[in-house]
């Protein structure tokens, strides 16, 4: 239980730089304690964003096979957030295979791949466990399995200072808390997460805890993107979502620079309100676009499955393909031969009937190892 007073947004005091040898590092406040705030605002984003959270996680019951869909939209968030840190990885690429891309473009595509794998394995792991440190440290290991970053201590918080902005600690736009902090500091937010002796709004929590998480930067590299997938972790393991279906790194990379700002403006004006607002906006208007996403996708599968009915003997082939291709769409006649069991012709005569159909597009022009791309279902995810 925590025994610290109340803080109120209004008067809410981050933190202070505190002297290291050489330079200043920012020792931020603890936030394991009971909120409150006056400003009404947030009364009416809190309302908003969890009626808009409700309607998104509703879909996620009426939308049949929603799992496949769901691998899509990790797809995307995984492609996204790692935009946002500077790999240049498009989503018709990183729904395809390492073989199929440029050797140059695949150092980022791993980077992608890991975090889709990241997700997965941190949302498997939540059905039996609760949102922990342990956890947020296995998944960062994943992450960095085998890319840049490799050689940052994958899966343990840092042992020594990082810096945001800059060459260095001497040019750096933000020194986050000395090393020796960091255990203290993640623990008092672990605790914050289940805490059930303070009255805090779920989605107030996690607006907290993002901020907090991107102040400490406990990892040496990786703490962007843990720190967005965070959001979704905690969102799932409160029951707020079903599925993990809401990513914010999209409303985030549209407004890269308000995400920053605001997030600076607690640090160095103590304007948590700000972000409060912020977060609860990006939560509201991510949630609308993935309601109007599932919609898109209901409307597609009904189309499809209308056009499929009149394939005759071919249909039965034609549903296990798309279902695979709802998953990941792109494929070529050797993965379609081999996901149906059929003769590399008969997969081929498929797919060639559904390019004729305007199912499928054939992009790359090549007379073998043609890759097909679903990409009216691509374009859901990327308009």
């Amino acid at each position: 239980m925590s025994a610290l007073h109340p803080i109120k947004f209004e008067e809410f005091k981050s933190g202070q730089r505190v002297q290291q040898y050489q330079y200043r590092s920012f020792g931020p406040t603890r936030i394991n304690r009971e909120w409150y705030w006056e400003d009404p605002l947030i009364n009416t984003l809190l309302e908003q964003a969890s009626r808009a959270l409700a309607e998104l996680d509703a879909f996620t019951l009426i939308v049949p096979d929603v799992d496949l869909f769901i691998q899509m939209h990790i797809t995307k968030e995984a492609n996204t957030s790692s935009r946002i840190e500077g790999t240049q990885t498009q989503m018709d690429e990183a729904v395809l295979e390492a073989e199929q891309l440029a050797p140059e473009k695949r150092d980022d595509w791993a980077e992608v791949r890991n975090y889709v794998q990241a997700i997965n394995e941190a949302i498997v792991e939540l059905e039996t466990l609760p949102l922990s440190n342990r956890l947020l440290k296995r998944t960062h290991e994943i992450l960095m399995q085998g890319v840049r970053g490799e050689n940052k201590t994958p899966g343990d918080f840092r042992v020594s200072q990082n810096w945001i902005g800059g060459s260095g600690l001497k040019d750096a736009a933000f020194i986050p808390p000395h090393q020796g902090l960091v255990p203290e500091l993640m623990g008092d937010l672990e605790l914050f997460w289940h805490n059930e002796h303070i009255h805090v709004p779920e989605l107030i929590r996690i607006a907290l805890s993002h901020y907090q998480f991107e102040t400490i930067h406990p990892f040496l590299d990786g703490n962007g993107r843990i720190g967005r997938l965070l959001i979704t972790l905690y969102l799932v393991n409160k029951g707020l979502l079903r599925k993990p279906s809401l990513y914010l790194s999209d409303f985030f990379e549209r407004n890269r620079g308000s995400y920053y700002d605001a997030l600076t403006r607690v640090r160095e004006s103590n304007d948590v309100l700000h972000w409060v607002k912020f977060f609860l906006q990006a939560v509201i208007e991510t949630a609308n676009n993935g309601k109007q996403t599932f919609e898109s996708i209901l409307r597609l599968r009904r189309e499809m499955d209308s056009l499929l009915f009149a394939y005759g003997k071919r249909a039965e082939n034609a549903q296990t393909l798309l279902k695979h291709l709802y998953r990941r769409p792109a494929i070529t006649a050797n993965d379609a031969a081999e996901l149906l069991g059929v003769s590399h012709q008969t997969a081929s005569s498929l797919l060639k009937k559904l390019v004729t159909d305007g199912v499928l597009v054939e992009v790359t022009g090549y007379q073998r190892n043609r890759v097909f791309f679903f990409d009216r279902y691509l374009g859901l995810f990327t308009s």
